[in-house]
């Protein structure tokens, strides 16, 4: 749990760093198909690490509002594992939304697809580690 804390932030700027060097050297028609890969690989590991720490910080703090306001049953705030499991769900839609937009125009029908995919996935997490 500990090593999370300190592999996530790593791994999340180092592949903002190698996006915004790649996405500023080469072209895609210059890279193929390969490189167009790692934009999206680098895409979804710095969404990953923003999206999880974005969902632990923001549980701690609603964990301490509604300890504020609603004292009979306490929110519990989320720990990073969970974070984690929710944030590779999530993290994958702008990849999804990305991938789309280069195949075709993406209107409300893909848009609603993109969210079932992340509600489902959400909801399958959220019972299966309880």
């Amino acid at each position: 749990m500990h090593m999370l804390k300190i592999i996530i932030p790593i791994a999340t700027a180092i592949s903002l760093c190698f996006l915004a060097i790649f996405l500023n050297i080469v072209t895609p028609a210059a890279v193929g198909p390969f490189g167009i890969l790692l934009v999206f690989i680098f895409i979804y590991m710095s969404s990953f690490g923003l999206v999880a720490f974005f969902l632990f910080g923001m549980s701690r703090v609603l964990s301490h509002i509604f300890a504020i306001i609603i004292t009979k049953k306490p929110f519990f705030p989320l720990d990073l594992r969970k974070s984690c499991l929710y944030s590779s769900i999530i993290s994958a839609a702008p990849v999804m939304l990305i991938a789309l937009r280069s195949v075709g125009a993406v209107g409300l029908y893909e848009y609603l697809l993109v969210i079932a995919f992340v509600i489902i996935g959400c909801l399958y997490i959220s019972k299966r580690i309880m």
